[in-house]
């Protein structure tokens, strides 16, 4: 074959191809469980290598890098860390229902720590491991295929007597798709296993009566039972989980939400984040019940502490703490496995299926193999009873014969050529000898010592228990129900030996309903600075300090402790922030900048206006941008349930420079950069609506725009500053909207 010959193909066919090769090998190699014994490969080859290396539950433990390395070496080379990682999850019976792995160390916690550097963790296989996947599998059970660099030869599938892939569940992500299969109660599944053997025909709901849901390690609630049938019929769906919640009584008469289990997506650093958005609930005053948070969580379980006050209703807190963390939460069931080759979203009836199938091709070449084995033992145990039978004559042919040949011919074919008899009719008996090749061999190698009287009835003795194992080996073999029913035995003994109460608790829960506590309707005043800082304060300590308020604050307005808070920006946003969210206090306080209670962008917006939305329903509003378009907005507009809309449109390039509510003002005066005003009647503006660019006002030069907008009142007097001098308002000529102007001279 030619190396440097060039292969002409479509590069997006090449590309299709690669990548089908690539995602299949993640599908299969990689991210996806075997539904027969309901592991990932890596899962696999760990536990393979440590059976390989005798790490047995019964023996010392071993360092965790040993088996890291050596299955590395062996069978995965894909990198240290994703074979530590599966060795650790194996061991933590936070995330396991089943652990495979007895780890000693610090194999890592519920709260999210990690497991210490495998150079100082110890591990070796756990006892139902060893037991239930791994015990046959020097029987010939499974098929063995050769490792990546052809040097040893790994096994395809663990022999698994029980379905694991239930059992421990499994999440993965692989190419395209991903799984997600919670785990279940050992025993529940076993006796779901043990019914669907008998009964094959069994429906999901009747398998149900086994399997009531999910059992997670965490415990928890699961709160839809009536969706589980759908769930477990198509093999998806969402399953909703809340954590277990105790109130205790503490001092006087104040009570504590005391959770004792978590849902299992809670596991890790969810218990942190927890922690934090309870905090955060008191810290935005969604509540203000909390006197206290305390994590007293330690070996012994979960204990999340939440002190609230004296008068505090406890269950509606709770309900809120459903509804704004992650205490109640969903686990997305996609119970995804390899099976047959192929990817595939099996409900429970096709799982069970398929491990029911998958254990009687099992237990078929194992009681095959042992009865092929008790047959040849057959076969010896009777050519070694015949002969001691005749035990002078065999003596007479060993001795008479010069060589071994010579007596194992004789032995199996009856040839006496060449052997030396006493009597004639010795040589006639042997003839008629015709043992067979491996009986001659037993025969030719038996000890003396197998000829005391004890030994011969102890031969007898095992050549009748081999009878009886045959028979009951071609007994499992021929009928179903036979083997059906060894199954069921092994079964029965792991679920004694490994089961467990069930942890997570399923019933139906109605939706959480959080009340919140009506507020006093009051007035407030909001106060915004000149470096966007707002606060709330009293309508009392604005009105003692009025003066200051307007002199030191850039807006100053009432509002309804109720109500929203408009902010306008000069890109034509409108911002609502809620006045519970405004931060109320004394009227020295400092407050919060604007961006961190909204979603305004102090790096790119600048506020034009701030009012309340109460005061913008009763008004229109004057929108005047830099290109000199304006226009009035019924306020009513901007009474919005968004955080964030648009304002107004705005042509590219334009930006807004003015946006006031109408109150008394008369007539609007248009100040451009290069000195130009133009007074005209507030009543030519036209009313639009919020979407619409408006009118021109005034018509501008070529690199003129409009820099500030003032307003005269039914009282004259109003001013403007203009290049260090004063400009009376009411003395500049009036002018029609859409007109130059008039050019004030500096």
């Amino acid at each position: 074959m030619d190396d440097n010959r060039i292969i002409k193909t479509e590069y997006s066919e090449e590309m299709q191809k690669a990548f089908i090769d690539y995602a299949m090998s993640v599908i299969i190699a990689r991210a996806l469980p075997d539904v027969r014994d309901g592991l990932k490969p890596v899962q696999r080859r760990v536990l393979y290598d440590m059976y390989e290396l005798g790490i047995r539950y019964d023996r010392p433990y071993r360092k965790s890098a040993r088996i890291v390395g050596d299955t590395m070496g062996k069978y995965h080379p894909h990198g240290d860390s994703s074979i530590y990682d599966s060795l650790v999850v194996m061991s933590q019976d936070f995330k396991k229902g089943l652990v495979l792995v007895d780890g000693h160390g610090n194999f890592g916690n519920i709260e999210g720590d990690g497991a210490a550097a495998m150079r100082y963790t110890e591990a070796r296989l756990a006892r139902v491991a060893q037991e239930a996947f791994l015990a046959d599998l020097d029987k010939d059970v499974v098929d063995f295929l050769p490792n990546f660099d052809q040097t040893e030869k790994e096994p395809e599938v663990l022999p698994a007597k029980i379905p694991n892939f239930l059992v421990n569940g499994s999440e993965g992500i692989a190419v395209g798709m991903a799984t997600s299969t919670p785990p279940h109660n050992l025993g529940e599944v076993i006796d779901a296993m043990k019914a669907f053997l008998l009964n094959e025909n069994l429906s999901t709901r009747e398998l149900m009566r086994y399997i009531k849901g999910p059992d997670f390690p965490t415990g928890g609630i699961v709160t839809n039972k009536d969706e589980l049938e759908e769930i477990y019929e198509t093999g998806t769906g969402k399953v909703k989980l809340r954590g277990k919640v105790e109130f205790e009584s503490g001092k006087g008469g104040r009570t504590s939400v005391v959770i004792t289990e978590i849902p299992y997506t809670m596991i890790g650093s969810g218990i942190a984040k927890f922690l934090s958005d309870v905090a955060a609930l008191a810290e935005s005053k969604k509540t203000q019940d909390i006197v206290d948070i305390s994590n007293q969580s330690s070996k012994e379980g979960i204990r999340i502490v939440i002190e609230l006050k004296k008068d505090a209703d406890a269950e509606n807190f709770v309900n809120l703490l459903y509804k704004k963390t992650r205490l109640e939460d969903t686990f997305g069931v996609n119970m995804l496995a390899i099976c047959d080759g192929r990817p595939e979203t099996m409900g429970l009836r096709q799982i069970l299926k398929a491990n029911a199938d998958f254990q009687y091709q099992v237990a078929t070449r194992k009681y095959s193999n042992l009865l092929a084995k008790e047959l040849e033992r057959k076969e010896i145990q009777e050519g070694l009873i015949k002969a001691c039978n005749v035990i002078d004559l065999i003596i007479e042919i060993l001795r008479g014969s010069r060589d071994r040949n010579m007596a194992k011919a004789c032995l199996v074919e009856g040839k006496t050529e060449g052997i030396r008899f006493k009597t004639k009719e010795s040589s006639i008996m042997a003839a008629q000898l015709l043992f067979t090749e491996k009986q001659a061999n037993a025969i030719l190698e038996m000890r003396l010592y197998k000829l005391i009287g004890l030994e011969i009835e102890a031969l007898i003795a095992e050549h009748e228990e081999t009878m009886a194992n045959i028979y009951r080996y071609e007994d499992i073999l021929e009928r179903r129900d036979s083997m059906a029913q060894v199954l069921i035995n092994e079964l029965e003994e792991y679920k004694k030996a490994f089961g467990r109460k069930r942890r997570t608790a399923i019933e139906n829960a109605q939706e959480a309903v959080y009340r919140e506590k009506e507020v006093e309707e009051t007035d407030i005043c909001v106060l915004v600075d000149r470096f966007g800082y707002i606060r709330a304060v009293d309508t009392a300590a604005y009105e003692r300090n009025r003066e200051a308020a307007q002199a030191e604050n850039r807006f100053a307005f009432f509002c309804r402790n109720t109500g929203k808070v408009c902010v306008f920006t000069d890109k034509g946003q409108l911002h609502t922030i809620k006045a519970t969210d405004i931060p109320f206090g004394r009227f020295r306080d400092k407050g919060t900048p604007l961006d961190n209670i909204s979603n305004y962008d102090s790096e790119k917006e600048q506020v034009i206006y701030v009012t309340s939305q109460m005061e913008l329903n009763l008004r229109q509003v004057v929108f005047v941008t830099a290109q000199s378009m304006v226009k009035l907005v019924d306020g009513g507009e901007f009474d919005v349930s968004k955080r964030t809309v648009a304002a107004t449109k705005l042509a590219e390039g334009d930006v807004l420079v003015e946006v006031a509510a109408l109150l008394d003002q008369r007539t609007v005066v248009l100040q451009t950069k290069e000195g130009y005003f133009l007074r005209f009647s507030v009543e030519e503006i036209p009313e639009k609506k919020k979407g619409a660019i408006g009118v021109r006002g005034m018509k501008l030069g070529q690199k003129d725009a409009v820099e500030h907008v003032y307003y005269t009142k039914a009282m004259p007097g109003a001013v403007a500053e203009y290049k260090g001098r004063e400009i009376v308002l009411d003395n500049l000529k009036p002018g029609r909207r859409d007109t130059r102007g008039t050019k004030l001279k500096g």
